[in-house]
């Protein structure tokens, strides 16, 4: 048995109009379908919902729940902000770049670009307060994606005894670390 693929990934959001036209407007993203019911399918409690489904490219599909019954979404408070996000893949950095003008000039506040090594990325949040990623390539990848497969069981023994940093990968962020 092996997972074929990621059917969908689904967040909560505020309001489910604003996020399905935030996204086509920021993103580009076309808008699926909706699904609506009073009673969850799964569980049958009694909790109205939408639910939107957005094309996030290459089959891969980003749906939303409102829930307004429930009380107003949060985050865990014990999770960093920078560490749940949703990450898209772009075609090259001028594409990203591109993006980056793209969301900058709607008013939406962007990090970056930041240099992972294997790939460039810009940061930002959805109305909702979900961090989104766009991510392009690196000219590189292909042969720092070999040097990282070479290392990744040994890095994560180390860190599983340590929990400590493995230096195996530094080379992966130098250029970012350095300027």
């Amino acid at each position: 048995m092996k997972i074929d693929r990621i059917h969908h990934v689904a967040y909560r959001c505020r309001d489910a109009k604003e996020t399905v036209l935030w996204y086509q407007e920021m993103l580009g993203m076309d808008f699926v379908l909706a699904i609506a019911e009073d009673l969850v399918p799964s569980t049958k409690e009694p909790d109205p919902y939408m639910h939107v489904f957005l094309d996030a490219g290459g089959g891969n599909v980003l749906a939303f729940f409102e829930l307004p019954t429930q009380p107003p979404m949060g985050r865990d408070p014990n999770t960093p902000a920078w560490v749940q996000h949703i990450a898209f893949r772009v075609r090259d950095r001028a594409e990203l770049l591109e993006y980056k003008a793209h969301l900058e000039a709607r008013g939406v506040d962007v990090l970056g670009v930041t240099d992972h090594g294997l790939f460039h990325s810009i940061y930002f949040f959805d109305p909702n307060g979900h961090r989104l990623e766009l991510s392009c390539p690196d000219p590189d990848e292909a042969a720092l994606l070999s040097k990282m497969d070479a290392v990744k069981w040994a890095m994560l023994e180390d860190w599983s005894k340590t929990k400590r940093a493995p230096k195996h990968a530094a080379f992966l962020h130098a250029r970012e670390f350095a300027g």
